[in-house]
């Protein structure tokens, strides 16, 4: 019997669709490999639709020609054959099933596209009708992820097996025009075998390739499927040539322990200085997680060219946090960070230390241990927490650092309004433990107790004319509680005081509407009034100790960061902002402004330009010129001469071929009291089509030199990103001087990260 393009339906037209399902299969074999791409077509065919019409059991098959012998049992497809099954479909130009046997052949340009695009391409394809078993010929495929590969064969052993022979995997684009040249990165193998159930790939005689090149070979080879979310197996190595530990080579190792638990081992071995030992361990729980990093070693001291100093002893750190949520308003969590090393980061080059872990924020070259506890809904805030630091700057005495025990703060607001405005009532209490004085080393610590109430009202008016007013009152009441631990006794001493404030906010923001521009100008001024200091209190300064003046706190009532320190008398904030505002996103803004006081007041720092009754000049801007560009400057010049007393200066850039920043610094007297003059930049710049320059540094302008020097060459497609970094370190800390070292930064598309970066 001859049909000519006709759709077929019945039992036996749904068994010779099943090739469609058996090869679809196939596809599955994720990352297994390939030998030769040039039969995967630049653009594969467009894919069926899932919702065809056909529903579970249906299907429709089309050729030129059906040829059905009931005496040799065959049905013979030719002639641009299409079949289409739950959403796959099949394309050959000739199909056989041969019904004795339960054997489908489908020849010629075989191609399978199933529903979620993913294409396999083969000369030929030979299943059974059962579909445990089948081989492709000439087997290639184009997946998810845009991952491709191809093999001489392909071999489906099971549901969850799938074996290839003379294999190649690459996630990299195929050229349209020459299908010969080589991929950017390619892994080729003689058997590679995947493992549905455990989705781990594993490779005999694997040899990565980059261009071309073999890169790489290992007898045996595996890692997770790149299909899975997450699974065992080796994450993107680390390789470094430096003055201080040789050639070093960290290669990370992920362990899934269980849907909810990883563990990330990376050992670093040096050709200069003993292993050292990386360990990251990650687990969920139902109320929260626990994330920890430690590192271990076992090495004498090293300087900055690697020469062993010392005797030999553990050196190992410790970064940790966890979070738990309780119920629905409070939670707990901790930090632990410590290092029996101050140089250890260094030493090692242990990266993404200063982040914060816990409540407190994190601070540069500092450690922070705490413990805190938190409740939190829509009309308060309350906060209990320990916490211990350790520096790692060279001037750090740990012995003068407190221990902050407990640290209390909350903070809650009544649901209607009182008295017409805001009402914020606010509690704090501290306790810090030390060991050591800070400023003489033979005596020790002071101790220290405050708590501290406080009320903070105000209310807004905002007139049909614009003028927007803002009264506000706040009152504060703090207790001290202060006990000196130096010869010949201690001394104890209880200091109480009340502060508070009231005043008003005034502004009148005039804006006007230019074509595709909006331009407004908007003059500000406070007016506060405060009793005067009593500055004879025995109060210490813990926290308000580091001040800048700027536009951030020209209009506080209050500038000291802290509670230490409370800003008395009668003053004038001034000050002016213009803003322009293009429709495209451009714009740009610049405010300028002061501070007036009735009396001078010598509890800020000289070098805060706020000490005196006229206050040093405030400029800040900031502007977008460009949808790429965003620019920044702020300064301070001194009320008498204009000199400028402090500059800063900013920009990012980042279009699609450059991105990057440069910030300029100086300042004619930090809070350490010396002047400091910085200059830091870092950014990439791609010079032709993949290729391009990466570059950062950091100089100490004020002392001419470079803290950090980086420049390197990178190449970056969609399948890889690769740099050669050389860094240079000029500065001396401590037992570490000036270091070189060159460093390999290598991430492969589908045999990267997944999340386990260090």
């Amino acid at each position: 019997m001859t049909t000519t393009r006709r759709a077929l339906t019945g039992a036996r037209g749904r068994r010779v669709l099943l090739a469609g399902v058996a090869g679809a299969a196939l596809t599955a074999a994720a990352p297994a490999l390939a030998q030769d791409f040039a039969a995967i077509p630049t653009a594969p065919p467009t894919p069926a639709p899932v919702a065809d019409g056909l529903g579970e059991a249906g299907f429709y098959l089309e050729s030129d020609t059906l040829i059905q012998d009931d005496g040799a049992q065959v049905v013979t497809a030719e002639g641009d054959v299409e079949v289409r099954y739950r959403g796959r479909t099949l394309r050959a130009r000739s199909l056989v099933y041969d019904m004795r046997k339960g054997l489908i052949t489908a020849r010629g340009e075989v191609v399978i596209i199933d529903p979620t695009g993913a294409v396999t391409f083969a000369d030929e394809m030979v299943l059974d009708e059962e579909m445990r078993a089948g081989v492709a010929r000439g087997f290639s495929a184009r997946l998810q992820n845009n991952v491709k590969l191809a093999a001489s064969t392909a071999v489906r052993r099971s549901d969850l097996i799938n074996e290839l022979t003379q294999a190649i995997y690459t996630p990299c684009e195929i050229c349209a025009e020459d299908k010969t040249k080589a991929p950017t990165w390619s892994i080729r193998a003689d058997k590679v075998v995947q493992d549905r159930e455990k989705q781990v790939i594993y490779y005999r005689n694997a040899v990565i390739e980059m261009w071309g090149l073999p890169v790489f070979y290992a007898p045996v080879f595996w890692h997770p499927d790149p299909t899975a979310d997450r699974k065992s197996g080796l994450l993107a190595p680390k390789v470094v040539g430096s003055d201080r530990r040789g050639l070093s080579y960290e290669q990370p190792y992920a362990l899934i322990i269980s849907p909810s638990e990883d563990l990330v081992i990376s050992p670093q071995i040096n050709t200069k200085v003993n292993p050292f030992l990386n360990l990251q361990w990650r687990k969920r729980f139902w109320s929260g997680q626990i994330e920890a990093r430690v590192g271990f070693t076992y090495e004498r001291d090293l300087d900055g060219d690697g020469d062993r100093l010392g005797d030999l002893t553990s050196r190992s750190y410790i970064l940790a946090d966890g979070a738990f949520q309780i119920d629905e308003n409070w939670r707990w969590g901790f930090a632990a960070e410590r290092t029996s090393d101050d140089l250890l980061f260094d030493k090692y080059d242990v990266t993404n230390v200063y982040e914060q872990r816990g409540l407190m924020p994190s601070d540069d070259r500092r450690l922070t241990s705490q413990l805190y506890a938190v409740r939190q809904d829509e009309r308060s805030w309350f906060s209990v927490a320990a916490l211990s630091i350790q520096g790692l700057r060279p001037t750090d005495i740990d012995r003068t650092f407190p221990t902050i025990a407990p640290l209390i703060e909350g903070r809650w607001e009544p649901e209607g309004p009182v008295l017409g405005g805001r009402l914020r009532l606010q509690g704090s209490a501290v306790a810090l433990t030390r060991e050591q004085s800070q400023f003489v080393a033979s005596q020790p610590g002071t101790d220290s107790r405050r708590a501290s109430a406080m009320a903070d009202w105000r209310d807004t008016f905002t007139f049909t004319n614009g003028l927007r007013v803002s009264p506000f009152a706040q009152v504060r009441a703090d207790v001290y509680s202060l006990e000196e631990l130096a010869a010949p006794g201690p001394v104890s001493e209880t200091a109480t005081r009340a502060l508070g404030v009231a005043g008003v906010d005034v502004s009148y923001p005039l804006v006007r509407r230019d074509g595709d521009r909006t331009i407004v100008l908007e003059p500000l001024l406070q007016l506060a009034l405060s009793p005067d200091n009593d500055l004879g209190a025995p109060i210490p300064n813990e926290d308000s100790a580091v001040l800048e003046f700027d536009e951030t706190n020209l209009l506080r009532a209050n500038k000291f960061p802290g509670f230490d320190r409370y800003e008395g008398g009668r003053r004038i904030n001034v000050g002016a902002r213009a803003s322009v505002m293009y429709d495209d996103g451009r714009g740009g803004s610049i405010l300028i402004g002061r501070t007036f006081r009735s009396e001078p007041d010598p509890q800020f720092p000289a070098r805060s330009g706020l000490q005196t009754s006229k206050s040093d000049w405030i400029v800040a801007a900031e502007g977008r010129p460009f949808e790429s560009v965003n620019f920044f400057t702020r300064a301070r010049f001194s009320e008498d001469k204009g000199d400028v007393r402090r500059f800063e200066v900013g920009v990012d850039v980042n279009t699609t071929r450059a991105r990057g920043f440069v910030r300029y610094l100086r300042d004619n007297q930090d809070i350490t009291g010396v002047q400091r003059e910085d200059l830091d930049f870092a950014g990439e710049v791609m010079i032709s089509g993949n290729w391009g320059v990466t570059f950062a540094g950091v100089r100490d302008v004020e002392s001419d030199v470079w803290r950090r020097q980086e420049l390197g060459g990178l190449y970056r497609d969609d399948c890889l990103d690769i740099a050669v970094v050389w860094v240079q370190e000029e500065t001396y800390n401590r037992s570490l001087g000036p270091s070189d070292s060159v460093v390999l930064r290598l991430t492969l598309a589908t045999l990267g990260d997944k999340g386990y970066s260090q």
